[in-house]
């Protein structure tokens, strides 16, 4: 609810603190008298259109402040929250602007600086103006269709029809998507094919390439030694050194025998040099033997297959080359093996898969039609309802010409949506024999906002007004009627007050009679020019004021007797 408007250099007024109550509080004055400067000032707080020609003469700027409590549980905090300005439950909203000479506009919520259209985000919640010039809320038909929901209890239909609609939203989602790819992929699988089938040849192992380039490395080392082997046996000179040995050793054999038949004994010089170089011989061909089998077992232990490191080296060159191939690491290609497969079986299994989502789709939307029938059925007797309500408000209110009716149009399937099958509206006409069409469309500036009147009665019949709703101002809501009319108009104000903050600027006595706080606008000369004031009557200024209402400028008795009976009715 608003709880206080604090103006400063608005048109007349130069400094106002106004503190606002709860319940119906009326705005009476003079014609002329500045009543709408309240309203424009309050516009202006709440994100209306900043016009410097509101700036009071001779002042720099103007600036308005209107501070508001706001319901624990309104959504509102979460917007503020979501705006970075957040609010702790209890505490007061406060909304303020300040327009400059040079026709610079300066926003701020709870004195954090932010944009006009965050300023009149929260205005259009916190605040419903129903008057001559302009309408807010009621007669949007983009609110209509949650009105009737909220009055005719359809909520937890449209709640089916809601998840209803989320959920073949989604089946729809995924065919799309699962088609979309299914297509793209079509295009692949020879690509695919091919290139798995190359895997399948190539048959990757896990940890391959490491074996691979440690078998290549071991490969290469044994065959340099095998080469080293074969380099030491041909310097040793294989079996040529036995023979030559042994044909050496025959050569001294025959030496000692000559050397014997020489008349040597064995105990000559000769004959012990012989036998001694013999014996060396002797040894030499045994460690020579020997060396060459020590090398010929060295290279039979490497067991060097013939070709095997070629064999390596093109495994190896084979697995690197499909990795390239593929863009992939080595070590990826078994996994990338399996990829390719699964793909191709999902590619192969695509049809089936979409068939089986189709069939879901189907049942999905027989649900969500079925859900919107009977969400179409239930609003149709909420419709009739509603309608019977507001017709029922509208002769008092000195429009019993009118009609009013909530129309259904039924969309095309296609269109349907989260919202339902139908377009909601509120259609008035005037006239017997006149057109339909929206409110704000056929209905005259005072008819107007007594339309605006009738439905908001109406739909707090139902609890269709939210008591923690915006506040609901009403400009010359009673022009043009009196009476018992206007009496009417007062008593559906009062009735609305009670579970709604209502404000209303009147010219009519007996909507001024109803009110729980009646603040008084008036204008004086005060020596700088004249200036705009606002006081809150007390009981007595409320019936002397409400005399002033009925009588004119010389206040009777009679009028103050009218005034008395006025607040006892």
């Amino acid at each position: 609810m608003l709880t206080r408007l604090t103006i400063q250099d608005v048109v007349l007024v130069d400094r106002l603190d106004l503190d606002i109550r709860s319940g119906l509080s009326v705005l009476t004055g003079e014609t002329g008298a500045g009543k709408s400067i309240i309203l424009d000032s309050l516009g202006l707080a709440t994100g209306a259109r900043a016009d410097v020609g509101l700036i009071r003469a001779g002042a720099p700027q103007a600036a308005v402040t209107a501070e508001f409590e706001i319901a624990g549980t309104s959504s509102l905090y979460e917007f503020l929250e979501d705006k970075g300005l957040a609010l702790e439950a209890g505490e007061p909203l406060l909304l303020r602007r300040v327009i400059s000479r040079d026709g610079r506009s300066k926003a701020f919520v709870n004195d954090q600086s932010v944009s006009v259209s965050v300023l009149k985000a929260l205005g259009d919640s916190l605040l419903e103006v129903h008057g001559q010039h302009e309408t807010v809320g009621l007669l949007d038909p983009k609110t209509h269709g949650a009105m009737l929901d909220n009055y005719g209890g359809c909520t937890p239909y449209l709640s089916e029809v809601q998840a209803a609609f989320k959920a073949l939203k989604a089946l729809k989602d995924e065919y799309r998507d699962l088609h979309r790819k299914a297509q793209a992929d079509a295009s692949e699988i020879e690509a695919l094919t091919l290139r798995l089938q190359e895997l399948e040849r190539l048959n990757p192992q896990a940890d391959e390439e490491a074996q691979m380039a440690s078998e290549r490395a071991l490969l290469g080392a044994s065959e340099r030694a095998l080469e080293d082997i074969t380099e030491a046996r041909t310097a040793v000179g294989g079996d040529r050194l036995s023979q030559q040995l042994a044909k050496a050793f025959r050569a001294l054999d025959h030496a000692r025998t000559r050397a014997a038949q020489a008349g040597a004994g064995e105990d000559h010089e000769v004959l012990k040099r012989l036998s001694a170089a013999a014996e060396a011989l002797d040894r030499t061909l045994i460690s020579a033997d020997e060396a060459l089998a020590l090398m010929d077992a060295a290279a039979d232990a490497l067991d060097v297959e013939p070709g095997k490191l070629d064999r390596v080296e093109e495994r190896l060159f084979a697995l690197r080359g499909m990795a390239r191939k593929l863009n992939v690491l080595v070590e990826d290609l078994p996994k990338e093996r399996v990829r390719m497969a699964h793909h191709l079986n999902q590619i192969e299994d695509a049809e089936s898969h979409l068939k089986k989502l189709a069939a879901k789709i189907k049942d999905a939307e027989s649900v969500f039609h079925r859900a919107i029938e009977v969400l179409r059925a239930q609003r149709m007797q909420a419709a009739e309802t509603l309608s019977h309500a507001v017709m029922a408000e509208l002769t008092p209110l000195k429009l019993d010409k009118a009609r009013f009716r909530v129309a259904m149009t039924a969309l095309e399937v296609e269109r349907y949506g989260p919202t339902g099958g139908d377009v909601i509206a509120f259609e008035v006409k005037t006239n017997p024999g006149a057109d339909w069409g929206g409110m704000a469309a056929i209905a005259s500036g005072g008819e107007l906002a007594r339309f605006a009147l009738a439905l908001k009665a109406a739909l707090a019949t139902k609890g269709g007004v939210d008591a923690k709703g915006p506040v609901m101002i009403f400009d010359e809501v009673d022009q043009g009627v009196g009476g018992a009319v206007a009496d009417a108009v007062g008593l559906r104000l009062k009735k609305l007050a009670q579970s709604s903050q209502v404000i209303v600027v009147t010219h009519s006595p007996q909507v001024a009679a109803r009110g729980d706080q009646h603040l008084k606008v008036s204008k004086a000369d005060a020596g700088e020019g004249v200036r705009s004031s606002v006081v809150e009557l007390s009981k007595d200024e409320t019936l002397e004021e409400l005399a002033r209402m009925l009588s004119g400028a010389e206040i009777t008795e009679a009028a103050r007797a009218a005034a008395h009976a006025l607040v006892r009715g």
